[in-house]
């Protein structure tokens, strides 16, 4: 098994916070170093591309991380639904798994939440919901018996 992680570099007090939850939780599952391979990329809106680049070359999932806080223009709004469209496109393109580690928050005290406080770390999160999808699509595509 090999996956990958996407990290955006913007806001990155916040999204190398999210890598290490990530990268630890995909170790304590059993996965090796040699298993997991991490990407930095300018900012969110490069994560598509780059989670696809990870694919391409053989990723059975990848787990996409970023921060977002909301400024003062529609940025924010912009850059929020170009990632969510790329990487939905790319799980429904490739029948692959992505982790929605984007935290798309309206300050940085509630990125910081879901980074190191109340609300977890969601790169954990992430992690774990890439594995999840891998095993109950691999579930999925078992054939089933028949009972004659």
């Amino acid at each position: 098994m090999l996956i990958g992680i996407v990290t955006a570099k913007f806001n990155h007090e916040i999204t190398f916070k999210l890598e290490q939850g990530a990268f630890e939780t995909l170790k304590k599952t059993g996965l090796k170093e040699e298993q997991i391979r991490k990407v930095r990329v300018p900012g969110a809106v490069e994560i598509p591309l780059a989670a696809k680049a990870l694919l391409d070359q053989g990723c059975d999932g990848v787990v996409a991380l970023g921060a977002v806080i909301r400024g003062d223009t529609a940025h924010f709004d912009y850059v929020c639904q170009s990632v969510e469209r790329g990487i939905t496109q790319l799980m429904l393109e490739y029948g692959k798994p992505i982790g929605f580690g984007i935290l798309t928050t309206e300050n940085e005290e509630q990125a910081w939440e879901r980074t190191t406080g109340s609300h977890g770390n969601k790169g954990a999160e992430a992690a774990l919901t890439v594995l999840e999808m891998l095993e109950l699509l691999s579930e999925i595509k078992m054939p089933v018996k028949s009972k004659s």
